[in-house]
């Protein structure tokens, strides 16, 4: 059995930090969060019980929703715009930086 992830180790407390730093109405991606691992962001996402970490706001590459319509009804309450089902990325998406 795995041991559970640790989000007080740096790595994770990196990802976390630029989770954070993601304005509202705007959206990043799992590999913008983790280049080297995109799934490490998602096992830091799923680890954090931390209520003010915007995890709505972390989106596939492709803009679709990893976490469905409650995700899609916070994002859309931030304004972020989409295109179908998928958030318009070139709108929306805020680069790693």
């Amino acid at each position: 059995m795995r041991q559970p992830l640790d989000t007080s180790a740096p790595r994770a407390r990196a990802v976390l930090d630029r989770m954070r730093s993601i304005a509202p109405g705007r959206v990043s991606t799992y590999a913008d969060l983790s280049p080297e691992a995109p799934r490490y962001a998602g096992a830091v996402m799923a680890a954090c019980d931390d209520p003010d970490v915007p995890w709505q706001r972390i989106v596939r590459a492709d803009g679709s929703l990893a976490k469905g319509e409650r995700q899609r009804r916070l994002l859309e309450a931030e304004g972020v715009p989409f295109e179908g089902e998928r958030v318009d990325m070139r709108a929306a998406w805020m680069p790693p930086g």
